[in-house]
């Protein structure tokens, strides 16, 4: 659903499969942001996260989950300037949030 949004509105977009794949996807292309889910099956989108900015600093993420509230992200250096969305995420939200990330807008007014 989230990749059919995006296309939708002229995003180029990459999925991967699992997530380990994720960060060697972003080690072998470019990319302009990354949407990572919090909660993968055998690890959580923090490491994926980590990963990414340990290569690109000040990469344009932004953090979906279900189960539970992202407000932690702000409070760490490591993982400042993320864009946090809550699903279930309305498509409009979602195209916000992405452009948002890539922008370095607030959260606040961009969503």
């Amino acid at each position: 659903m989230m990749s059919i949004v995006l296309r939708i509105h002229r995003f180029e977009v990459v999925g991967v499969a699992t997530a380990a794949a994720g960060p060697k996807e972003f080690e072998a292309s470019a990319f302009d942001v990354a949407i990572v889910d919090i909660f993968l099956q055998g690890t959580n989108g923090l490491e994926v996260i980590s990963k990414m900015r340990k290569r690109i600093p000040d990469f344009p993420i932004v953090a979906i989950s279900g189960m539970m509230a992202l407000d932690f992200l702000t409070e760490s250096p490591e993982l400042s300037n993320i864009v946090c969305l809550q699903k279930p995420v309305r498509p409009a939200k979602l195209v916000r949030a992405a452009e948002a990330a890539m922008t370095s807008r607030s959260v606040d007014a961009a969503l």
